[in-house]
Order: structure tokens, then sequence, then C-alpha cells
């Protein structure tokens, strides 16, 4: 079979010693068409002028002369505060051309939290939308859009004054490694990304890897053959010398000059070489506005007008920002365009000739006329119905002055940029309100807003934004209240739990009677429920039963209440019925109630969580199954893919454990791993997600793997302040005791069980310490072990289901010998048959078959392990049946 070779690329006058930047390309874009697609990301970096934008109009040249659709943006110097403004202008237009899926189809149910930051949806009130899901969205998005236009290549120039989101987003989608017929390519400067931009660019370069081109100047030869390519063959080697000392090789000015010089009517040779320098010096910014200065203040005013727009420029904007009639605007748009500066004609938009220029005239104008320009700018938007997001990054430039207009409109910006997934933006918005600053009768709900965006993001900031706004009059009850629980979260996120609980308790027993101080009662509750270590447990749990027994689940603050005496009864080991029924009277028709669900932020989703997770250790695994599968499908719907989805598929993998179901629990819990990896470091989801998937190795029998886990996430001592389900020490002491490592184990999980006494939390099942301890010491310490057994079914029998029954008694016959273990084990078989956790059942099947020496029960133990895919189990049985 022959192979196609990519053709040469044949550089045009602008692209001279780009030969291998161009062969390159030409072999990115051939990999789009080959028999197996693959895309990719090609980078091309260097200072102003060097020719980047002239190389991507050449790649797109090439894309399309071999079938690729093509879609290109460029961001701009005074856009960047605009989120999604690249990525718009990037995948807009695909989503508007004849014969394109309507953007519902090709969103789906990402529509809601995608659509608003394409703008093609309005944002959603109701929800907010995820940053990282607004990128996986835009994944999703690109993946669909390039199976109907495919092959596709996605060009973004100025790629150093792209917005973050969009830059986000583009980093994010080329480090994934996309299979799909893609390419990416992107040109930036490099002297002019600083902070975030300029990490994100890193992280763009390392996804190109040897595609990551740092692009050079011209040679003196290229130099000369341009010069005489545009100023006749004539041109002696003194005078292209000149050129090129004067322009040091760069491509735009040398292009710039050789113009100049054709038109000054000058002859390329040394004589003329003296009048090079003055010339350029006209190319270049103080020359630029000089020369712009000559054609009359009307003309510089409008340029100015189209420097404070930049791109796509409206002519009849920039007319009313300069001033000037309709008329002289079109006027003064033909000189520019004859003196190329400006470009666009006709119905088309004015664009800046290069970004160079745009560059130098917004630098250009005086302070004081900017700053005006900028400020009639956003008063046009406004009044035209383009709303305070599209003035915002106006406003952002005007000097604060005390403007309660300005602080409404960057508060409305503010709602609108949160709401599409920038809380950057909205961020920047708030910032620069409170800059301004607010009037003292607002000056606490903008605090309060401020931190309400970066809660999430931030939580030592919201911390100090919520505590100013609450310190400060101008808050009504509710929004009081909402903050108390917002700086509860920050400081319980930012590992300062004990001052969550402090602070609300305080506000509770200052609130009067009444709902509100219900509230903070109940967040009370909350915050000290999942303190791993508290001063009174049994005396909070008291509290919380007495509690839970006064209500009846009329109002969301009462079906907390008894979501978190669900939580409580199940991790204290009370009868599980109890736990049950009381996290029943917390539901409507067996369903969340409204006001309760897990997007809503009122209350977060940390009471519906303990709830479904009560459920699950009381073997009601239909229930927290329902509750979990609708917490995935809601924050996928909002497109809260970050930290949120990373927990819910955390407690959807664990639910699948506790099923046995452990294949699908392991791919379940490593993608919450991965997801959460995303959103930071050593955070409380890793800890859950390390833990449960440490939990279900080693139920697989996978044990190198699960001490590879535990040290990729640290998985030991010193353990957040906040509780880990199941319990971390607990869970790491059999670990070690898997491990061979019995002294430690034991030492784990003494320290385990004397916390969780302390604390009154006897849950068998959430907090196994018990039974590991008694088979850890039962060689040395026989009585010991009995004894631990006992207390370990003493409460699973408290507790009533049938796993916490039938593990205990798989304990006590793990200390026993002969007929009196195989009948423990016959009877810890008829209640884990009973019991929804297939594992455990197969486990017990198969240590009878192992006591009773019967085939029959150690081949039906091992074919219900293989179905768990408890892949150690089933060695066990293989090996137990070979000896029989």
């Amino acid at each position: 079979m022959s192979v196609s070779r990519p053709q040469e690329a044949v550089p045009g006058p602008s692209l001279l010693e780009r030969e291998a930047e161009l062969t390159a390309a030409v072999h990115a874009v051939e990999g789009l068409r080959a028999q197996e697609p693959r895309g990719g990301v090609l980078v091309y970096r260097g200072v102003a002028g060097i020719g980047k934008t002239a190389l991507l109009a050449e790649v797109q040249r090439l894309a399309e002369q071999r079938g690729c659709s093509v879609w290109s943006a460029r961001g701009g110097e005074t856009l960047t505060s605009v989120p999604f403004h690249v990525v718009r202008h990037l995948l807009q237009p695909a989503l508007t051309t004849t014969g394109t899926a309507d953007a519902r189809d090709l969103l789906g149910e990402r529509y809601a939290s995608v659509g608003p930051a394409l703008g093609i949806a309005p944002p959603n009130s109701e929800v907010k939308a995820d940053p990282q899901g607004v990128r996986d969205g835009l994944d999703v998005l690109v993946g669909r859009l390039a199976d109907a236009h495919r092959p596709l290549v996605l060009v973004v120039d100025d790629a150093q004054w792209s917005d973050l989101e969009t830059l986000g987003w583009l980093a994010h989608y080329a480090e994934r490694g996309s299979r799909l017929p893609v390419l990416i390519v992107a040109a930036y400067r490099t002297k002019e990304a600083s902070g975030e931009t300029a990490a994100l660019l890193r992280r763009l370069d390392g996804a190109a890897g040897e595609n990551a081109v740092a692009l050079s100047e011209l040679t003196p030869g290229a130099t000369a053959r341009l010069a005489r390519e545009q100023l006749g063959a004539h041109a002696d080697d003194p005078f292209c010398r000149e050129v090129w000392a004067v322009t040091g090789g760069n491509l735009y000015e040398t292009v710039e000059l050789l113009a100049r010089a054709r038109e000054a009517g000058l002859d390329p040779v040394e004589e003329s070489a003296d009048s090079l320098r003055p010339l350029i010096m006209s190319a270049r910014a103080p020359g630029l506005v000089e020369r712009l200065m000559e054609m009359g203040t009307t003309t510089a005013h409008f340029a100015f007008a189209a420097g404070i727009l930049e791109a796509d420029i409206s002519l009849e904007l920039a007319a009313k920002l300069a001033n000037i009639t309709a008329e002289d605007a079109a006027d003064c748009a033909e000189r520019l365009r004859g003196a190329r500066i400006l470009t666009g004609d006709g119905d088309e938009p004015l664009n800046f000739v290069h970004p160079t220029i745009a560059q130098a005239v917004y630098r250009a104008i005086p302070r004081g006329l900017r700053t005006g320009m900028h400020s009639v700018a956003a008063r046009r938007l406004t009044q035209a119905g383009h709303g305070a997001a599209a003035a915002s990054r106006h406003l952002l430039e005007v000097p604060p002055e005390g403007d309660e207009d300005l602080v409404a409109q960057m508060r409305a910006a503010a709602k609108e940029y949160f709401l599409v997934g920038a809380p950057g933006a909205a961020r920047r918005c708030l910032e620069r309100a409170l800059d301004e600053p607010p009037l003292p009768t607002v000056l606490a709900a903008v605090e309060y807003e401020l931190g309400k965006v970066i809660h999430l993001s931030d939580p030592a900031a919201t911390v100090a934004h919520l505590k100013a706004a609450l310190d400060r009059p101008g808050l009504d009850h509710e929004q009081q209240a909402d903050a108390v629980f917002l700086l509860s979260q920050a400081l319980t996120h930012n590992d300062q739990v004990s001052e969550a609980g402090r602070m609300v308790a305080a506000a509770a027993n200052a609130a009067p009677a009444g709902p509100t101080r219900m509230r903070f009662t109940t967040m009370h509750f909350l915050w000290e429920g999942i303190l791993a270590a508290e001063e009174d447990g049994p005396g909070r749990s008291r509290r919380l039963a007495e509690a839970a027994d006064r209500v009846e689940g009329r109002d969301t603050t009462e079906q907390v209440l008894l979501m978190l005496r669900a939580f409580d009864a199940t991790a204290s080991g009370e009868d599980a019925q109890v736990a049950v029924s009381t996290g029943d009277r917390a539901l409507v028709n067996g369903s969340l109630p409204a006001g309760l669900r897990w997007t809503d932020t009122t209350w977060g989703f940390e009471p519906l969580a303990l709830l479904a997770l009560g459920y699950t250790f009381a073997d009601r695994l239909d229930r927290a199954d329902a509750l979990f599968t609708e917490a995935r499908e809601a924050f996928t719907a909002a497109g809260w893919s970050g930290g949120h989805l990373a927990f819910a598929n955390a407690l959807t993998g664990y639910l699948q454990r506790r099923r046995g179901n452990l294949e699908r629990a392991e791919r379940d819990l490593r993608e919450s791993l991965r997801l959460a990896a995303q959103v930071g470091k050593g955070l409380p989801m890793h800890w859950d997600a390390a833990c449960m998937l440490i939990d279900t190795l080693l139920a697989r029998g996978h044990v190198q793997q699960a001490r590879e886990v535990a040290e990729d996430f640290g998985f030991g001592p010193p353990y957040p302040s906040t509780i880990v389900v199941p319990d971390a020490p607990s869970v790491r002491g059999r670990l070690l005791l898997a491990l061979g490592r019995t002294k430690e184990a034991v030492a784990e999980l003494e320290a385990a069980g004397a916390a969780l006494t302390r604390r009154g939390r006897y849950n068998p099942v959430m907090t196994p310490w018990a039974v590991d301890l008694a088979r850890a010491v039962a060689p040395e310490d026989p009585a010991r072990a009995a004894e631990l057994a006992a207390f370990a079914r003493r409460r699973a029998e408290r507790f009533g289901t049938y796993t916490a029954i039938g593990e205990a008694l798989r304990c006590q016959a793990a200390l026993t010998e002969g007929p009196d273990a195989a009948e423990l084990l016959r009877q810890a078989v008829r209640c884990l048959e009973a019991s929804p956790c297939k594992y455990e059942h197969a486990a017990a099947r198969v240590e009878w078959g192992v006591a009773a020496r019967s085939r029959t029960e150690l081949e039906r133990g091992r074919s219900l392990a293989r179905a768990c895919g408890a892949d150690g189990l089933v060695a066990t049985a293989d090996l137990a049946l070979a000896n029989l």
C-alpha cells in the first residue's frame, strides 16, 4: 500500500524562513485526515511583529485546501476581562451555520450550563454554572462539532490577550489529548503574559510538546529577499543590510518599512540607507501616533474610539464615542483604511490591520480621554439594551469616584457572570464595585455578594468578606442567615470546623426565638456532626434527638434537622429502624423536598449527602441509590463537574461497593479522584474518595493497588478535622493488616476505637475497627480478641441490620475452631444472604465452605465472588477447592 507524503509548504513573502513551522503544520493537518485521524496542538510564540499572524493565516489556508473546517478567533488587549469572549467568537458561527444541528441538540443536557457561556442562551437564574462543568460541556460540543465538520481546525491568535475562561478551556482540552480530528493552533506574544495567563500558556505549550515553537527573527538574507521583492531586484546589499539593522529582523516592521520606502519612492541603494531609520520611526508606536495626529483631530479621535472598542468595531458606536456625525465617521474610516490602520468596509465591522497598531493606538489615548470614552461606551451599550455585562469591561477602566450607578451595574454584571460559570469575572466586577466605594447602605450587600461568588474557590478571602458583611448594617434577616451559613461553610472548607461551630452557636444564642434561631441551631448541629472529634459527642446526639423529636418537617430547617438526626442515629449505632424512619420524615412522598435539592445553595449538599449515607449503612441501598443518582444527574445538568461531581461519583461508587459491585465501584471512585484532582489537593473530597477506593480495592483483593492509592494521596495521619466515610483510621488499619504490618495496624485500630468510643460512634459497618482489631490481636491475646468480637456483636445486634450482624458473626467465627466456627458462619450466611451487600455474603459463603469443607458452598461462594469482582476471594475459594 502506497503512503502519500505531505506536500511541502511554499512560503509567501511574509513567510520566509518558516519552512520548518509550515511543514509541522502540514503534518498536523494531514494527521487529521489520516485513516485513523488524530488531533493535536500547535503553538507559535514570539515577540510582537515576529510573524505569528501571517503564519496562522497560512495554516488556515493549508487546512482549508485539504478540506478542513477552520474557525478562528483573536484575543484583544482591552477584552481580557470579558469571560468566554474568544470561545464565543470561535464557536458561535458554527452554531448558526446552515446545516449545523440545533445548538440544543448539540449540547443536550448541557445546554442550560454551556449555552449562556456561549451567548446562545440566557443565564439560568435558578442554577449557576460550574467553571469545570462549562469546560467539560465545551469539550462535548467540540466533539460533536468535529463529527459534523470533520476534520476541524481551531485557530486562536493573540492568546496572551485571551480571557482566562477561554484560555483555561483551551489548556484543559489540549492536555486531555483529544482522539478526535481536532487541531488547536494558537499563537501568543512571549513578553505580554503574566500571572494566571502565563501559567495557562505554559500548560498549552506543554500539551503541544515539540510542536510549541519559538519563532525567530528574519535573517539578513531573508530581509534582502523581501526588500528586492518589494522594491526591485536592483536593491543593493548595503541598503538591504540597513533594512535588517533598523528592524532587527522583525517581520511586521520590515514589511511596514518597505511599504513606506515604496510610497516615498526611495531608491533601494546605499545612498538611500540613511533615510530608513526616520521611516521606521513612523511605523513604530510613537511615529504611528504622530502620523495619526497629523491626519487631524477628528480622525485621531475616531481612531481612539476604535481603540476603545478594539474588535468588531461598529461605525455607529465609534462615531458616538468620538462625538462626530456618521458621515464624518465614514470619512475617518476611509482615511484610516488608506493609512493601513483599519480594515473592513461596507457592512463589515472595522478591525485594526494588526494587533500592534491596535495596541499603539489604545495606549496613545490621553488618560482623561480614555476614561471618558470608556464611560461613554458603557453608557451607550447599556442604552442599546446590551446589559450590564457588556458594559462592565468599560466600567472596569473608569477610576473610582463614588458612583452608585456604577456599583449597581457592576453588581448586575457580576450576577450574570456568576450564573454563566465565570466566577473570576464576577469577582473582578464586585471588587471594582468595592473600590468605588458603595454607599454605606449597600456596602454590606456587596461584601456578601462577593463572599458568595468566591466561597468555593477562595475560602480564606470568603471568610474576610463575609465577616465584613456581617459586621456592617444593611443585610436583611435572610441575607444575614445565609451569610452566616456561607461563612461557616467557608470555615469548614478552610479546615476551621471548630470555629464554624462556635460562630453559628453564638449566632443562635444571639437570635430571638423563632425560625432564624432554629436555622442557626441546625447549622450548629451540622458542623458539629461532621467534626472528626468533638468535646461531647454523646451529649450532642442527645440534644439533636430531642430537637428532632419536636419537629414535623414543615420547612427546610426542620427537614435538615431530621436528616442530621437520621445520620447521627446511624453513626451512633442506634436501632437502624429509628434512623430510617427519621430520614423518611425529612422527605416528601419519598423524594427530596423543594428547597432541598442537590443544587440548592441555601443549605448546600452536605445534609442530603449525610441522609443518603445514613440510608447506605442502614442497608436501605435502594433509597441511597436514588439520592446519589439524583445528585450526579443534578450536578451534571447544572454543569457542576468540579468538586460537586467528584463527590457525587464518590457517593455512587461507594454505594456500588456496599452492593458488592466492586469493579464498577472502583471505576466511579477513580473518576471521582480524577475530577477532584482538577479542583485542588488535600480537600475533604480527596479523603472520602481515597478512603472509599482503598476499602474497595481491599475487598477486591488488590492490596498493592490499595497501598499505591494510600501513598499517592498521603492517606494517613494527620487526618482531616472533618469526618471521613467510612472511618479513615479503621480503613487504614485494615490496609496495614493486609500488608502484614500487624503491629502498626493494632496501634492504628486501637487509636481509632478510643476516638470513636469517646465520640459515641458505634456503627460496626461504618467504623469497623473492632472486628479488624479482634483478628489482629487474636494470635497473641485470644481473650481480648473474644471481648472485642463480643463487643462488635452487641453493637451489631443493637443496630439490627443483616449486614452488621452477619459481619459480627464472621468475626466471631474467625476466632473459633471446628463445628462452632462452621455454625457461626452458617448463621452469618443466613444473615448476609438477606442483606443487600453481595461481597460480604460471598466472603461468608467461602469461609463457611472452608470451615465445613463443603465443595457446594465453596463453589457458590466462588461464583458470588466472581460476580462481585472480588479477585482475592475467588483465589481463596480456588485454593480451598484444590485442597479438598
